[in-house]
């Protein structure tokens, strides 16, 4: 993984290449709306939401790495309830990849944000 050594969440994305600054804020944009009352902050270098205002509380993140975006997605429980939407698409344990900017679903991104924050699950 790329990590940052980048503060805030506005120093990370201005570090980006304009294609990814672009996406990312839109990722951004959307789990901030889908996840009121969360708190950003940068936690093991990537950007991140946190619901006790604590790095070590981020529920979802996400980052530009060399060969894709990754959004993590935190939570057992929301992976399980969106499994049939997840298929097929690549994912590792707790990682969506999207292999290019023009390729993140923000759709999907929004919903499992929401889910997220409606969520009581565990965090892995």
């Amino acid at each position: 993984m790329v990590q940052s050594d980048a503060e805030t969440v506005d120093a990370y994305l201005a570090g980006l290449p304009e294609d990814r600054r672009e996406a990312m804020g839109a990722i951004r944009d959307a789990c901030r709306e889908a996840m009121p009352g969360f708190t950003e902050v940068m936690a093991y270098g990537m950007p991140g939401l946190s619901r006790d205002g604590t790095a070590g509380g981020v529920e979802i993140a996400f980052a530009s790495q060399k060969r894709y975006i990754s959004f993590y997605l935190l939570r057992t429980d929301v992976r399980a309830a969106f499994e049939e939407r997840l298929a097929g698409r690549d994912m590792g344990k707790g990682c969506l990849r999207f292999s290019s900017p023009a390729r993140v679903d923000l759709d999907l991104v929004r919903d499992l944000a929401a889910a997220t924050a409606a969520s009581g699950g565990r965090v892995c």
